[in-house]
């Protein structure tokens, strides 16, 4: 083994985009105390497209709000490549999701004020920086929203204003992109094209993916399959279908 091997941080050798490592985060106080992760330890490969599944209550949002920075955990921790997000202060937290992390909320989170195309690029517009305009053109034509770039908002639909958001997290080229049921709002026309998009972004540009989804089918288009219930990892299933993870499903539920 090389001197540059030695001292590589784990991830770098095992390929580890993401991880948690007894992760817990509590709601609320004694009695009415809920345990929403209970001693989570999971990781999330570089360039894989993973989901996250589970019964209502699960711990699946938490989870990927915490991976993301977005909440804080009660004990463990949560890294990003080697780096522990839980001591980080807020304003390196905040550096950081802006640099590695590119989230898809499930409701947008859209600027009402600015265009899809001001929106898409607002992260680098923050940072101070340029979009790479190759990646940019082939993210907007990858979406199919080109033709909408100068309309707000409120002039898009669900689904265009859905690519938009999936846009805007994938422009800055993130380390890993979070998305948090990316597909709930739409119609199954446009999700199945917002998950052609995320699962392109992996197997051409070897993109890190973590999707939260109810969505048995929305499911199938990942690599892997993590399954919680009540705040633990309970199974995972490799080259999903949709009819396995449906199978799955009923025997979490039941």
């Amino acid at each position: 083994m090389s001197a540059t091997n030695e001292i590589a941080p784990p991830e770098a050798r095992t390929g580890i985009a993401a991880r948690a490592v007894g992760l817990s985060k509590v709601y609320g106080e004694g009695d009415a105390a809920v345990r929403a992760l209970d001693d989570v330890s999971v990781d999330f490969e570089r360039a894989r497209f993973t989901a996250i599944m589970g019964p209502s209550g699960s711990g699946k949002s938490t989870l990927l709000h915490c991976m993301a920075g977005l909440d804080t955990p009660t004990s463990g921790q949560v890294f990003i490549g080697d780096v522990d997000l839980t001591m980080l202060s807020e304003k390196a937290l905040t550096l950081l999701r802006r640099q590695k992390v590119g989230f898809v909320f499930q409701a947008y989170n859209l600027v009402p004020t600015l265009t899809a195309r001001e929106n898409i690029t607002l992260p680098l517009d923050i940072a101070g920086e340029d979009p790479d305009q190759a990646w940019f053109d082939q993210v907007v034509d990858t979406t199919g929203i080109r033709d909408r770039l100068s309309h707000r908002p409120m002039e898009l639909s669900g689904g265009q204003q859905q690519r938009v958001a999936s846009a805007r997290a994938l422009v800055s080229k993130p380390e890993i992109v979070f998305a948090d049921e990316p597909t709930g709002n739409l119609d199954s026309k446009a999700g199945q094209e917002i998950l052609a998009f995320l699962r392109a972004a992996v197997k051409d540009h070897d993109q890190t993916i973590v999707m939260v989804t109810h969505d048995a089918s929305a499911a199938s288009f990942a690599d892997r399959i993590v399954f919680l219930g009540d705040g633990k990892v309970v199974d995972e299933m490799l080259e999903p279908t949709t009819e396995r993870v449906l199978d799955r499903l009923k025997s979490l539920e039941g």
